[in-house]
């Protein structure tokens, strides 16, 4: 859809080239810059849109905490399975 704009941009100022009046060429040209700024703005909604993350992939508050939980019961099994090693 953004490239819709381009085109109607160059269109607009194509217009403006051709023309022979000088209020014509004046809305042209100003046409062209608000549809030239119009395709860039679509352009970065695209680009932004397309990065967003998922929300069904973001992790609930109790799956986080469970995971939290276990890398903790894995962190006290590693420190007491090298406490022995240490001490002999």
């Amino acid at each position: 859809m953004p490239w819709l704009f381009l085109l109607l941009a160059i269109a607009a100022f194509a217009l403006a080239m051709t023309t022979t009046s000088i209020a014509v060429a004046v809305i042209c040209i100003l046409a062209a810059l608000v549809l030239l700024l119009i395709w860039v703005m679509g352009l970065l909604a695209q680009r932004v849109g397309s990065q967003a993350r998922n929300d069904a992939m973001m992790i609930d508050p109790q799956e986080l905490r469970r995971l939290r939980e276990q890398a903790e019961a894995r962190r006290e099994a590693a420190a007491e399975a090298e406490g022995p090693k240490a001490g002999a």
